[in-house]
């Protein structure tokens, strides 16, 4: 399969994928933007129900301090005289909350108290005692110049008036602000929260869990003066949160609840997430299902075939695709097409195989005919040669003998190869040397050969020239080296990585003039270089003889592809 990306990504399985996608997610878009919006609104709506919880939880405080009023005002008769303390220990101890009832004279000095009172010589002066000498009825405070409790508290005072409205004291109720603690078990309360008391300057007084609240913002006391504050923030353990403020005692004292910020696993995106997560399982599952679909219904069998396609291409047409019963119609169609055209294939290769086995018997019948012809020519130049007289004539009439006895020997080696276009270098150096060195070895003295051949495999237009060359080679060795003194003939032959070299050498005399002749054998050699688009040349050698060189390239090796063998196969 090419590996081109854009043909990873035009896949069946790829396409099938995206057409879904893109049928799917308009309902994924619209199930991330209810999701959105169901968020928001849990998010809203908690932060309301904090800010709710929170003002009520004050309001509450409030109310309690508040009522303070009516029990100071109802006490305030019979908190002097005898048995005051008693009986005002008697209402503290029965009032949750309440950690000490005093009743002051209009110098603030204690006429009265259910504990002991810690001494405050400017409590005439102090700002909540003016306030009720002034004329208000009732003054809360949390700082009322004196520690009137071992624990943080406010103090509540009610002004006290004789029967013509003038001002007598002050009864005075010390509150626990731990009383004035909202219950976590109070339903409007979001689970999860924790509460917490705060002076004016953000001082914690109290909390049921310090980790949960944060180091309070700048402008906390002011927002929450105007009514109840809600921001997110982090707490001391680094979880995020949602907080709210609100105040109970004016500016002094105020309420702060905290609840968990909505996460990913909170109780206010449970419905967000469940409206995101439904679109988003139901889109990963029809994926999946498509994938799986695509894979087992389309791709496979598209897979199954392209291996039979494969096996076709490298000629094992006898293999049939055997599971394309289980293919789905239309596949199923492909593959009985692709059978067809494999059994239409195996006719004409089989017709063609005949054709060319009767062309290639009918070719070697040629070569067969060729080399006979030219073994008569041989023969009768043989007879012509044995009615001359003249020395010039019988050499004459055997250099043509000897080009036509190779020529022959061409012919022979194409019909009796296998391939009747190409022949083995080797072998045929081999049988032409001997032959040429044979004809001669009957009118003279022995001539040893030493043949050193590499192995090629040459067409016959390029076999027939090199054959001369070698005759003309050889031919001029028996002529000039040989004659009346035999010596050793050496044929080598070299193949290289673009040319190839056939060198033929005696070990004769050979003169300059003999090197620089142009004789119809020289030319004959030339003509036979250029015609293999090589060059030639004679050079003296070591031995002092004569060396005949033939240098010429050599086409790239071409790769003959064996015939499979045929037999009934089938694919699995």
């Amino acid at each position: 399969m090419d590996g081109h990306p854009w043909v990873s990504l035009s896949t069946i399985r790829v396409r099938l994928i995206t057409a879904l996608a893109v049928a799917l997610l308009p309902v994924l878009i619209l199930g991330g933007v209810q999701s959105a919006l169901a968020f928001n609104r849990e998010d809203q709506n908690l932060r309301e129900s904090l800010a709710f919880a929170a003002e009520r939880s004050a309001a509450t405080a409030r109310a309690r301090m508040e009522s303070a009023d009516i029990l100071l005002r109802t006490l305030a008769g019979g908190s002097v005289g005898f048995q005051c303390a008693q009986r005002l220990a008697q209402v503290a101890e029965r009032v949750p909350g309440y950690i000490s009832l005093i009743r002051f004279d209009e110098a603030g000095r204690v006429a009265c108290a259910s504990t002991t009172v810690p001494a405050d010589e400017s409590r005439a002066s102090r700002a909540w005692f003016r306030r009720l000498a002034a004329g208000d009825q009732l003054v809360i405070t949390r700082a009322p110049g004196a520690a009137y409790a071992g624990e943080p508290a406010v103090l509540a005072a009610a002004r006290a008036e004789d029967p013509d409205g003038n001002f007598q004291g002050a009864q005075v109720a010390v509150i626990g602000l731990a009383s004035l603690q909202p219950r976590l078990r109070d339903p409007d309360i979001p689970p999860g929260s924790e509460v917490a008391l705060v002076d004016g300057r953000g001082s914690y007084i109290n909390q049921t869990e310090a980790a949960a609240f944060p180091d309070l913002p700048a402008d906390w006391r002011q927002r929450a003066a105007e009514g109840s504050y809600v921001w997110y923030g982090k707490g001391r353990g680094g979880e995020r949160r949602v907080y709210s403020a609100a105040p109970i005692v004016g500016q002094e004292v105020f309420v702060i609840l905290s609840a968990p910020s909505p996460g990913l696993f909170s109780w206010a995106r449970l419905n967000p997430l469940t409206g995101l997560l439904l679109p988003l399982i139901t889109f990963i599952l029809a994926f999946a299902a498509v994938s799986v679909v695509a894979e087992r219904v389309v791709v496979r069998w598209i897979a199954y075939l392209q291996r039979i396609a494969a096996l076709y291409a490298r000629g094992r047409l006898s293999v049939r695709p055997v599971q394309a019963e289980r293919m789905p119609p239309e596949i199923r169609e492909l593959a009985e097409t692709l059978e067809d055209m494999a059994d239409a294939i195996v006719g004409r290769d089989a017709s063609l195989r005949d054709s060319l086995a009767q062309k290639d018997a009918l070719m070697r019948e040629i070569h067969h005919r060729v080399k006979n012809n030219l073994q008569v020519i041989s023969s009768l130049l043989n007879m012509q040669q044995r009615a001359l007289t003249d020395p010039s004539a019988r050499a004459a009439m055997s250099d043509t003998r000897q080009r036509i006895t190779a020529l022959a020997l061409i012919y022979r080696y194409l019909y009796q190869s296998p391939d009747l276009k190409r022949v083995d270098l080797r072998a045929f150096l081999e049988e032409l040397t001997a032959q040429l060195i044979a004809g001669e070895m009957l009118h003279g003295p022995a001539v040893k050969t030493e043949l050193d051949v590499e192995p090629l495999v040459l067409d016959p237009d390029r076999l027939a020239p090199l054959a001369l060359f070698a005759v003309e080679a050889i031919t001029n060795a028996q002529k000039h080296a040989f004659a009346g003194r035999g010596g050793r003939l050496t044929v080598h032959f070299a193949v290289g990585a673009e040319d190839a070299l056939l060198e033929i050498a005696d070990d004769g005399a050979a003169s300059e003039q003999a090197l620089k002749a142009s004789g119809v054998g020289r030319t004959l050699m030339t003509a036979f270089a250029r015609q293999l688009r090589g060059r030639s040349e004679l050079v003296q050698n070591a031995a002092g003889g004569v060396t005949a060189r033939l240098i010429f390239p050599i086409p790239p090796a071409e790769s003959v592809a064996e015939s499979p063998p045929q037999g009934n196969q089938a694919a699995a």
